[in-house]
């Protein structure tokens, strides 16, 4: 019996070695509900490690997280790698880690290149979503950023067309630039004198003639939103102008004219794959809009 108890326990041990992969460790400001033993890290909906301990830096300025991959995740562990803590999140958007409610909250990862590493610096919320191949996408230059968060629509005839993806301050700090991204199906409805307004919030107008609501949708109104309209040919606008190029940049105003709403112009809706003129989009928001 401590014979075959000897070899159960060996067996047992050379499993759970040849099994595990790399720990890492990763620094956050906020470690509330992370727990040892009980935390998962979760890729693609597969759990690829569990949090090991939880100790405080020896500053007390945030937690240290230890995490045990597992051997098949051990690609995750690269220098570009992000990782963050998912909690539960409600808007209009989209609701994000509703399944922490009953689980608790989870680590969650973008993989990223590079070398294998070890020590990584958590973020506070997930990373701008990586913007898709498919479509075309844009900037709007604006006084304030406003409502106008990652997530928030663009809006073609109210039609939902796009979304905004990322923004950060002009290099000056005079303005900000948002980027959004339109569907390819609906990417040739933007043109070089296309015209941008802040769609979100709630205008209340009063005057001689009467009082005038804005008009918005609910989405838009909690989450912001972008709308635009593209001049139509006639002897006043002249002909119909060319697409707009990719990362075109546009003034945002914020709100309409009149004749812009009344503008029709006619536009071939593309099929769903990308146009010819498609650039390959980036790998990450982040290096564009510090180039940009």
């Amino acid at each position: 019996m401590p014979l075959i108890a000897l070899l159960l326990g060996g067996w047992m041990i050379f499993r759970a070695v040849r099994d595990h992969g790399p720990e890492v460790t990763i620094e956050f400001e906020d470690g509330t509900g992370v727990e040892a033993g009980k935390t998962q890290l979760k890729h693609k909906g597969s759990t690829v490690g569990t949090v090991t301990s939880v100790d405080m830096k020896p500053d007390l300025s945030g937690v240290i997280v230890r995490v045990q991959l597992q051997k098949s995740a051990a690609a995750l562990a690269r220098r570009d790698s992000r990782f963050w803590i998912v909690r539960p999140e409600i808007g209009f958007s989209g609701v994000t880690g509703l399944d922490t409610l009953l689980t608790g909250v989870q680590l969650a990862v973008r993989p990223g290149e590079g070398d294998l590493a070890e020590n990584f610096t958590g973020l506070e919320k997930a990373p701008p979503p990586v913007p898709s191949k498919q479509g075309r996408s844009f900037f709007i230059q604006s006084d304030r950023l406003g409502s106008l968060n990652p997530g928030s629509p663009v809006f073609y005839r109210e039609v939902k067309v796009g979304e905004v993806e990322a923004s950060r301050l002009a290099d000056d700090a005079t303005s900000v630039l948002i980027r959004f991204r339109v569907e390819s199906a609906y990417a040739d409805l933007v043109r070089t004198d296309s015209r941008f307004w802040n769609a979100g919030g709630f205008s209340f107008k009063v005057g001689l003639l009467g009082a005038e609501l804005k008009n918005t949708s609910l989405e838009s109104l909690v989450s912001g939103g972008i709308a635009f309209a593209t001049p139509e040919p006639s002897d006043k606008n002249g002909p119909l102008a060319p697409a707009a190029k990719e990362e075109t940049v546009f003034k945002l105003q914020t709100e309409p004219e009149k004749d812009w709403l009344n503008w029709r112009p006619k536009i071939s809706i593309r099929p769903e794959e990308s146009g010819p003129d498609q650039n390959p989009a980036p790998k990450d928001l982040s290096d564009v809009m510090k180039a940009k």
